[in-house]
C-alpha cells in the first residue's frame, strides 16, 4: 500500500500542477513563461509541481476596484434606467397606479364593512358575493 502511495501522491501532484499551470492566466505567473513551467512540471514531476506550487503562481486575492457590480446594488444603473423613461411616462404611470390603487382600497373598505354588518347580524341573510 505504501508503494502505491509513493506513486499515486506525487503523479496526483503533478497532474494537479500541470493542469493548474495550463490554465492560468499569463498575468499571475511569475519568473518564468508559462511553457518553460508547464516544461519544468512535466521533466521534473515532484521538484516542478512543488515549485510551480510556491514560487510559479501568484496567489494573492485580486481586489475589485471599479470592477462588475450587480445591476440592482448599482445605483448608477439604476439611475440610468429612470433617465432612459423619462419624467413625462413615469407621471402618467404612477396617477394610473395610485388610482388603481385607490380602486382597490374602497373595494377592500366595502368588502370589510359589509363582513362586519353580516358578522353583528345587520345585513340580514344575503350571502351574494359583493359586486365589483
Amino acid at each position: 500500500m505504501l508503494r502505491v502511495l509513493m506513486f499515486l501522491v506525487p503523479l496526483a501532484l503533478s497532474i494537479y500542477a500541470f493542469i493548474d499551470c495550463i490554465t492560468t492566466d499569463e498575468k499571475e505567473i511569475r519568473f518564468l513563461p508559462k511553457p518553460i513551467w508547464a516544461i519544468l512540471v512535466l521533466l521534473f514531476p515532484l521538484v516542478g509541481s512543488v515549485s510551480w506550487l510556491i514560487v510559479g503562481r501568484d496567489r494573492t486575492v485580486p481586489t475589485r476596484r471599479g470592477g462588475w457590480i450587480a445591476p440592482d446594488d448599482n445605483p448608477e444603473f439604476l439611475k440610468s434606467l429612470k433617465e432612459e423613461k423619462g419624467g413625462k411616462e413615469e407621471t402618467e404611470e404612477s396617477a394610473a397606479d395610485s388610482s388603481q390603487l385607490e380602486q382597490w382600497e374602497a373595494d377592500l373598505r366595502r368588502r370589510e364593512e359589509e363582513i362586519e354588518r353580516r358578522e353583528k347580524g345587520k345585513g340580514g341573510a344575503d350571502d351574494t358575493p359583493p359586486k365589483p
